[in-house]
């Protein structure tokens, strides 16, 4: 029985990877042990060893393949059933040398005829020389065939290997499983014309069956060619890691399915940043750093409960919306590999200085790619804080299947005119980004409101 080298458990609460490349090829003898696929997950780089030693027979997948734990990657040659073959192999060929030397006698009798042959009539002798020749005709006949056929199977062989390196280049370009890719074959279905519906825009086997049965392509932009750069001087390519990967699909995903509506609003933060300064060495003995995205947070959560809509999600398919009682929010840590937003469950119901130790250790984890499954679902609204960076206003993206986006930018001090004369004040830029099919634009500016209000003034905005 041939046997299987299957994806095995990565990591703690890692089923998925991403093939980023095949350390080995076809017909290699491998030891057991030995590295055969380097995989990329949200969190690290690892590679797989071989379960078993032998020679490889077939690699299943591709570079740039998503594979789950417990899928086969590579099959090595069954050495009984090899062995076998040879011996059948072996056999045919002994049986086909003595039917040649059996029709190699024939022949020989046929060329040399005795005396009483020769004493035959001419007639008899043209009746054989023509049914010679008829033979011969037909022997270049099948030779002819036999050329044919051979054209047609090398043509055969060259469409197969055109159409395995079509698949190949394709698996870099969609995000889809090898069982998924497996049915689109099937099918007769094009991955690059389908657009996913699963986990970081992953395409299902729902997704083939829809678009055989009519459903939609991709949008047409996300298919323009790009131009030859090199052209014009030295470029250099550089492949994507996963979490870039990931980070591109979600958020083209986003922009094509939700109606942006943007708000902006400033606040008066000069109390905010007293607050911070008097209370940062108590917070620092806890082992967290207190700061703006810290109290922001706890701001936004109890916002959450007050505007109910930005605590919810749209589902199209069967027109409603889905109101959670629990508040989760995702805070965006910026790290070398690219952006994550890890969440911070239940945010109402810890205090300022709770949020500040779990937004640093979290933060801490991301960096080093420690990030767990856990870590990274269930979040209901996202805030991005660029303050540190810099910048007066963006626009974030909404990170779907929530609704709504808080951006922070950095503070500036501008002269306020407070009872008849202007005092130098910390200014806070802010910008919401909503999805306008469930919250309207006076929902928007009512949320944006408050939260200004609570900055500025929290005990009244608490008590309005």
């Amino acid at each position: 029985m041939a046997k299987e080298i299957k994806v095995p458990q990565i990591s703690e609460g890692v089923d998925t990877a991403v093939i980023s490349e095949i350390l080995v090829s076809k017909g290699d003898k491998i030891e057991e042990d030995q590295s055969v696929i380097s995989v990329e997950t949200d969190k690290a780089t690892a590679e797989i060893p071989a379960t078993a030693g032998g020679t490889i027979k077939e690699i299943k997948v591709s570079e740039g393949d998503e594979v789950s734990v417990g899928d086969v990657i590579i099959v090595l040659e069954d050495d009984g059933k090899d062995s076998e073959e040879k011996e059948e192999g072996k056999a045919s060929d002994e049986e086909e040398e003595t039917l040649a030397n059996k029709k190699e006698e024939a022949e020989k009798e046929e060329e040399e005829p005795d005396s009483d042959e020769k004493e035959k009539d001419e007639s008899k002798s043209a009746k054989k020389e023509e049914k010679q020749k008829e033979k011969k005709e037909e022997d270049d006949e099948d030779e002819d065939d036999d050329e044919e056929d051979a054209e047609k199977k090398k043509s055969k062989g060259s469409e197969a290997k055109k159409d395995k390196d079509s698949d190949k280049a394709s698996s870099k370009e969609v995000y889809a499983s090898p069982g998924v890719r497996r049915l689109a074959r099937e099918l007769g279905v094009n991955l690059e014309e389908i657009s996913g519906s699963g986990e970081s825009g992953r395409i299902t086997e729902k997704d083939i069956k829809e678009y055989k049965e009519g459903g939609s392509k991709k949008s047409s932009s996300s298919q323009v060619k790009l131009p030859d750069f090199s052209k014009w001087g030295a470029v250099e390519n550089k492949p994507l890691n996963n979490i870039k990967k990931t980070t591109a699909k979600n958020v083209l995903a986003s922009w094509q399915s939700v109606p942006h509506v943007f708000q902006f609003g400033e606040a008066d933060i000069s109390g905010v940043e007293t607050y911070i300064e008097d209370h940062k060495d108590k917070v620092e003995k806890a082992g967290g750093k207190l700061t703006l995205t810290a109290i922001l947070t706890k701001i936004v959560a109890t916002a959450l409960h007050k505007f109910p809509t930005f605590n919810a999600s749209i589902d199209m398919d069967k027109e409603e919306m889905i109101l959670k009682k629990y508040v989760n929010i995702n805070i965006a840590v910026a790290t070398e590999d690219g952006l994550l937003v890890p969440v911070i469950k239940n945010a109402d119901q810890k205090s300022i200085s709770d949020l500040s130790v779990e937004i640093s250790e979290i933060a801490k984890k991301a960096r080093e790619q420690k990030l767990s499954k856990e870590d990274m679902e269930g979040g209901n609204f996202s805030i991005s804080n660029l303050g540190g960076i810099g910048g007066t206003n963006f626009t974030p993206i909404v990170y779907h299947p929530q609704v709504a986006i808080l951006g922070i930018s950095r503070a500036t001090t501008k002269p306020v005119y407070i009872d008849g004369k202007f005092e130098p004040r910390s200014i806070l830029p802010l910008s919401l980004s909503y999805d306008h099919r469930l919250i309207d634009g006076a929902d928007g500016a009512g949320f944006m409101n408050w939260l200004v209000k609570a900055l500025e003034d929290p005990y009244e905005a608490l008590l309005g």
